[in-house]
């Protein structure tokens, strides 16, 4: 089965189809991602749709192939043209896009981690005035 992401104004994403193996067979009996949004297109009569893959996230993966597309689409994710990735909204204005990994990150850094002992009771959210993660309690 193959999957594909229904892309809305500004390249957002408003919907993820499955779509049969059968109906993205091109004439040699390969699938063929055009031929997938051409089957859509024919049904939905909508031309606006990108291929993603289940297995992807983060850029990687999960079992080991060719990753697509940065990650698989959600509704409300955004199809970033230019560097041909789904990506989510971008948080904060500050915040930098790791392409490779096909995610937004602050400009320090991922947040730090939390201790074992501290798990329960404390988490670590971005301050965008003083471009630090802070601390807080639960």
């Amino acid at each position: 089965m193959a999957h594909y992401a229904k892309l809305g104004i500004n390249s957002k994403v408003i919907s993820v189809n499955v779509v049969a193996d059968k109906d993205c067979k091109n004439a040699n009996n390969v699938e063929d991602e055009e031929v997938g949004r051409q089957f859509l297109e024919r049904i939905h009569n909508y031309p606006l749709w990108k291929q993603t893959s289940f297995n992807t996230f983060n850029g990687q993966h999960k079992l080991g192939g060719t990753p697509l597309r940065g990650n698989y689409a959600a509704i409300g994710m955004i199809y970033d043209e230019d560097n041909d990735i789904f990506i989510n909204k971008k948080p904060y204005a500050s915040w930098v896009l790791n392409i490779s990994e096909a995610r937004w990150q602050s400009p320090i850094g991922d947040q730090p981690t939390i201790s074992e002992e501290e798990q329960d009771t404390h988490y670590y959210v971005w301050n965008e005035s003083n471009q630090s993660w802070d601390k807080e309690e639960i």
